[in-house]
């Protein structure tokens, strides 16, 4: 067999990727189903792809850059022989470790100071970077390279800002900079009208001009967040890679990579920037050459799909409406009234204490007036939408920072809440036992069916304080439970542990 010519990295899409000398293969966050998810709440992949497992090059090992519902998935794992193993970081929550032993795999832990060696491919995993929003905080961010050489590196940016330890590297000379650098688009932009993460309800602090244009995106993933890579000859953008659930606008905007590249590379003479598509590879030379691209067979798009995905954004854009939130699981059972709000009294507790040390809490425990004048000490209000047995009600709670508690209030019409609290939260209330109950994840939530408002800047919204208590960093309990749910559907259960 003739020697390896250089890394060759195939996209799945989102930000899967399989990577491979000739000889080893790798495959990093391995999303091989058409869409993910960790409840029954499902993510279609972007564009829309089918991955043939059975001819695509079987891995010599699975990295895990973190736990999130985008990057793991347990029926996608299943797909693959249970004597490849599993890498992740020292910071990935034991429920993750856990629910991928009960498949069957090996899972081990990388630290930052020992590179993974797979034949001839070395990875290693840097430690995500100090100003890393709170729930991405776990994330490992892969190097890799031919090993014992440093002059075609790949560095992989997963979801975080670019770690301060490999930057250091870079500054002390002990590493080159990455010849090909691949960065996270996750802007999630949807058009005006349709419900987004970054939605604020105050009068005037929504609009066509609130929602991120491909301009920005452009200049925070190629300007602001490269700017420690100074030298990086090629960008490669993945991301972005998935609809949302009930999504009549169809994909997010600005996910057309091949569009934002071509772009870029008319706009900056830096690097060379590349949007691949699914099943796109990207072949990166030992020798230095120009980085090429090819195709690998075994993944294939949906054209047909995606042509009438693409038409249903064009019709949105052409005429924006607003996109009522409907809720995102079932409505509970008479039988299961009782034991959801004794769930939920148990819950708020703690929910309210985990808010204080958010950004939310901090600006809402520091603020002293409102548009009534001198506020008190209930600052955010949670509106749980049609509690059992009240269908078209709402439920309210109000956020006593003296406590702290989330305390049961009359409720009002919205523009009566939001005049009353600088912070608010819509969700339905069998939503909110969901996530409890492991039958769904927060991000689930806020990509489905969330509504909110708040002052200051965009991550002072409370969808940021509930990421921050709710995400599987913080509750790794609930967490296990929505694997266990995974599990259970794959037909594993708790005696495959044994």
């Amino acid at each position: 067999m003739a020697a390896p010519a250089g890394l060759e990295l195939t996209f799945l899409g989102h930000q899967t990727w399989h990577i491979t000398d000739g000889l080893s293969t790798v495959l990093l966050d391995p999303i091989l189903a058409d869409a993910f998810g960790a409840g029954d709440l499902e993510f279609p992949i972007w564009p829309p792809r089918t991955v043939d497992t059975a001819k695509m090059p079987v891995p010599d090992a699975v990295i895990l850059s973190h736990e999130h519902l985008d990057h793991f998935h347990l029926p996608s794992l299943d797909l693959l022989a249970k004597t490849v193993p599993v890498y992740t970081g020292m910071t990935t929550p034991q429920g993750v470790v856990d629910a991928i032993e009960v498949l069957g795999f090996a899972v081990r832990r990388l630290d930052h100071a020992t590179p993974l060696t797979v034949g001839d491919i070395e990875i290693t995993l840097y430690p995500a970077g100090a100003r890393t929003l709170f729930w991405e905080q776990r994330v490992a961010q892969p190097l890799v390279r031919r090993a014992g050489t440093t002059d075609a590196d790949v560095f992989i940016g997963v979801d975080a800002d670019v770690s301060d330890l490999y930057i250091e590297q870079l500054a002390d000379g002990v590493l080159k900079p990455p010849r090909l650098a691949i960065v996270s688009n996750n802007a999630q932009t949807v058009p005006y009208g349709a419900l987004g993460a970054d939605n604020n309800l105050l009068p005037g602090m929504d609009g066509p001009r609130n929602r991120k244009t491909g301009i920005e995106i452009l200049n925070g993933l190629l300007i602001d967040y490269l700017k420690p890579l100074d030298g990086v000859r090629d960008v490669a953008l993945c991301g972005n890679g998935f609809t949302a659930p009930r999504s009549p606008h169809g994909p997010f905007l600005y996910a057309d990579h091949a569009a934002l590249a071509a772009t870029a590379n008319t706009l900056q003479h830096l690097f060379r920037v590349h949007g691949p598509r699914p099943g796109e590879r990207l072949t990166v030379p030992y020798d230095g050459g120009t980085l090429s691209s090819s195709g690998a067979e075994w993944v294939r798009i949906d054209a047909k799909a995606e042509v009438s995905a693409l038409a249903t954004q064009r019709a949105f854009l052409s005429e924006p409406k607003d996109v009522e939130p409907t809720p995102i699981t079932p409505a509970l059972p008479e039988g299961t009234w009782e034991a959801a709000r004794a769930l939920l009294a148990e819950e708020l507790p703690r929910l309210a204490r985990d808010f204080v040390a958010t950004r939310t809490g901090a600006l809402a425990s520091g603020i002293h007036d409102y548009l009534r004048g001198p506020v008190g000490s209930r600052r955010a209000v949670l509106r749980l939408l049609d509690p059992p047995g009240g269908t078209g009600s709402i439920e309210s709670y109000a956020w006593n920072i003296t406590g702290p508690a989330f305390e049961l209030v009359e409720s009002t019409g919205r523009e009566e809440a939001m005049a009353i609290f600088p912070f608010g939260i819509e969700i339905y209330y069998q939503d909110l036992i969901a996530v409890f109950e492991g039958r769904a994840q927060i991000w689930d939530v806020v990509g489905g069916s969330y509504q909110g408002w708040h002052i200051g800047e965009p991550l002072d919204s409370p969808v940021y304080a509930l990421f921050a208590a709710l995400g599987e960093h913080q509750r790794p309990d609930l967490a296990a439970r929505c694997y266990e749910h995974s599990l259970t559907a794959l037909g594993y259960t708790q005696a495959a542990t044994a």
